[in-house]
């Protein structure tokens, strides 16, 4: 069972389909990459500054980011996180990459859920592939549509 909550900060993130991308989520990523009994994902959507002070508390980064993602499991089989989107940062990247803010989002939703699944983007072969599965993602869920 996978149950995810949308939550918003002081900000309109404008995401559309939720209960149509909770289940894309659950079957076509985690379900494929992951077995597990619970997964509880909540995802907060907030400012540059409401992210960048968790950055510098929980990470020791004083940078912008578009996504912080907090794994909390206790148990081997369950995942509960945490996941933090900046809204300012995905319309940022949205335009400087050229691509709607809601392509750019749905990437930014799939690449902390990908982390989870222990994907990880800090060397370039990992970030290749981080990138790929993103595509692979964002191609799946848009032809569903």
């Amino acid at each position: 069972m996978a149950i995810r909550y949308f939550e918003e900060e002081g900000v309109k993130a404008r995401l559309q389909h939720k209960r149509r991308l909770n289940t894309f989520i659950k079957e076509q990523v985690i379900d494929v990459h992951l077995d597990l009994k619970k997964v509880e994902i909540n995802y907060i959507f907030c400012t540059d500054e409401g992210l960048l002070e968790k950055n510098i508390a929980f990470l020791n980064h004083d940078t912008l980011t578009d996504i912080i993602t907090f794994d909390l499991s206790e148990q081997e089989d369950e995942l509960q996180s945490e996941i933090y989107i900046s809204v300012d940062r995905v319309a940022d990247n949205a335009q400087q990459f050229g691509v709607s803010y809601q392509k750019e989002l749905h990437r930014v939703l799939f690449h902390g859920i990908l982390h989870l699944c222990g994907f990880k983007d800090k060397k370039p072969a990992e970030a290749q592939e981080m990138r790929r599965q993103e595509d692979l993602c964002l191609n799946a869920y848009f032809q569903e549509k």
